[in-house]
């Protein structure tokens, strides 16, 4: 039995993203910025909503107030899957940003449900806040939130992604803030600040189910692209020395950096010569997916696969 590792240690996938280690360092510092604007935000939201009698922006308060903590894991973990692999974690610590997306998802469910459940009452006893300065903590916000959600919309990796929904959601809130108060500068109308917002709210947990649905998927170790699986065996079985392959599996480490390993079955004899110009090509085959790891074992054709054994 042949048996050998391929190491690829570029780090693009199939949806075209580049990654590196200093890609990995961004991250952490694009999160620490967001981390760092929403902590002192949350602050000066907690006193603008006290000095202007406003529930809405104190609910908004609390809710920012979630979003720093999480933010904050997020950090954290982030810092953590950049550290080596050891015999502990042997693939490294990857896997620990995507427990930080998870994390994050399940935050932000729980308070736009919470949110949900103080601006329906609303609908039935709207209240008339302090106009003014709802309008001046409108545009503070959609400037603090919209610079944070822009910093975290350049970084690529599915944590940041949740996290970019974090903050679009502030970011569609204050928007949903400065129309309200424009429009209550001239009509005595508050209904429209639950109205507005119950339907940011619901627009945002659309787009958070199916973040939360994928990195569900991924922590259960599916496929990630099932159409490049499919390629990827066709490209494999083109080979003129391959006949036939099976337990070939494709998993993510953390959405972004992704495993493979499959069974080659030989056809026929096949030289020593042969194996090296067949691993060659092989890797040439896989070069294109940039795998984090990929694993491929040799069996000849009259062989019985060892992982089949009883």
């Amino acid at each position: 039995m042949h048996y050998w590792k391929l190491n690829m240690h570029s780090h693009n996938h199939s949806h075209s993203h580049t990654h590196s280690d200093g890609n990995s360092d961004d991250a952490s510092k694009r999160i620490g910025w967001a981390f760092l604007l929403n902590v002192v935000f949350t602050i000066i939201e907690f006193i603008g909503g006290w000095l202007t009698n406003s529930t809405a922006i104190m609910a908004d308060a609390v809710h920012d107030l979630g979003d720093s903590l999480s933010i904050g894991t997020s950090w954290g973990l982030n810092k953590l899957s950049d550290k080596d692999a050891n015999r502990t974690f042997s693939y490294g610590y990857k896997r620990f940003s995507l427990l930080g997306a998870l994390i994050n998802g399940v935050v932000l469910t729980i308070g736009s449900i919470w949110i949900l459940f103080e601006a329906i009452p609303r609908l039935a006893e709207p209240e008339m806040p302090q106009v003014e300065g709802m309008l001046a903590l409108s545009i503070f916000g959609m400037a603090v939130n919209g610079f944070a959600a822009y910093k975290l919309s350049e970084g690529t990796s599915l944590n940041e992604r949740v996290l970019n929904w974090h903050l679009l959601e502030d970011v569609l809130g204050w928007v949903a803030v400065f129309i309200v108060s424009i429009v209550l500068m001239f009509k005595p109308w508050a209904i429209l600040d639950p109205i507005l917002s119950i339907g940011f709210t619901l627009f945002i947990l659309f787009n958070v189910f199916r973040n939360l649905k994928e990195t569900l998927m991924l922590f259960l170790q599916a496929t990630p692209d099932e159409e490049q699986m499919s390629t990827i065996r066709n490209d494999l079985l083109a080979n003129d020395k391959v006949s036939d392959l099976h337990h070939f599996h494709i998993w993510s480490l953390d959405g972004e950096r992704n495993v493979m390993t499959v069974h080659l079955v030989l056809k026929g004899e096949v030289s020593v010569e042969h194996i090296q110009s067949l691993k060659e090509s092989i890797q040439s085959s896989l070069a294109k997916y940039h795998f984090e790891h990929t694993t491929v074992e040799l069996e000849f054709a009259d062989e019985q696969c060892r992982d089949e054994m009883k």
